[in-house]
């Protein structure tokens, strides 16, 4: 396999599939049967899931809320998404463990770094719950800070888009996709891959993202396998990168939003 170590990044909102809001069942267990395979190949697997179907931080304000309580309680929805993939993921007799940024003994692991590293190399799928523990952060952040902290490969970014695109190709007919990119183009071009604490974090500690559709099956394995799936964003790059034609019209827009923990 081309990687030893990786953290899968999930966006809440993927969760709710044709829903408008809350887990869709059939996505959720597509996600576990997905990260099966991928553990089933040798490689450590670590997920960080988003909560976005269910509360996003970033909402409290516009409710009235105080935006750390509302941090908290988005926080709390990851931790939500983080019990349902566990309990599909096991129904599928993966060994899954959760840990989480904010003490919840009954339900989950609080995060300690030795004890995630066990985990992994027992084999172990590790869920990382509740961001970073800490208000004014996003998963994304969350992803790439324990992305670091384990010592991972690769950020694998599964969205429902398939890459990093020129523009939105739901505007513009003529939007091209990014096989690879470096980071300073993505910051040149203002792209939106994450946001820009977690973009910087892999930046400073040269950890590649790739932002894949985690919607088709068999994206992950081909990932681990080394083929060229999604974009890859890294130091280097290519010094001239090929652009590739939209798949459709109706792809989405770049990347799915960034989630507030």
């Amino acid at each position: 396999m081309k990687y030893n170590r990786i953290l899968l990044k999930l966006s809440g909102e993927a969760l709710m599939g044709q829903q408008q809001y809350g887990i869709d069942a059939v996505r959720l267990m597509q996600y576990a049967e997905e990260i099966k395979t991928a553990a089933a190949t040798g490689t450590q697997v670590a997920v960080v899931i988003g909560g976005g179907n269910i509360f996003r931080g970033v909402q409290a304000e516009a409710f009235g809320l105080d935006r750390v309580q509302g941090d908290y309680m988005g926080m709390l929805a990851t931790v939500i998404n983080s019990m349902a993939l566990q309990s599909a993921l096991e129904k599928l007799d993966v060994n899954t463990r959760l840990l989480s940024g904010v003490t919840i003994q009954r339900v989950c692991e609080p995060y300690i770094r030795r004890r995630a590293l066990r985990h992994l190399e027992k084999g172990r799928v590790v869920i990382f719950g509740a961001g970073i523990g800490s208000p004014y952060f996003t998963t994304d952040s969350a992803a790439s800070l324990r992305a670091i902290e384990i010592e991972a490969d690769v950020v694998l970014k599964g969205t429902r888009v398939d890459g990093i695109y020129t523009a939105d190709p739901e505007k513009d007919p003529t939007a091209t996709r990014y096989p690879e990119i470096t980071f300073d183009e993505v910051m040149e071009k203002n792209l939106n891959v994450m946001d820009m604490t977690a973009f910087t974090l892999c930046k400073e500690n040269n950890l590649p993202i790739i932002v894949f559709d985690m919607n088709k099956p068999g994206n992950l394995q081909r990932l681990i396998e080394g083929e060229t799936v999604g974009t890859r964003v890294s130091m280097n790059g290519s010094k001239a990168p090929k652009l590739e034609p939209k798949h459709s019209a109706l792809q989405p827009s770049l990347t799915t939003p960034t989630e507030q923990a």
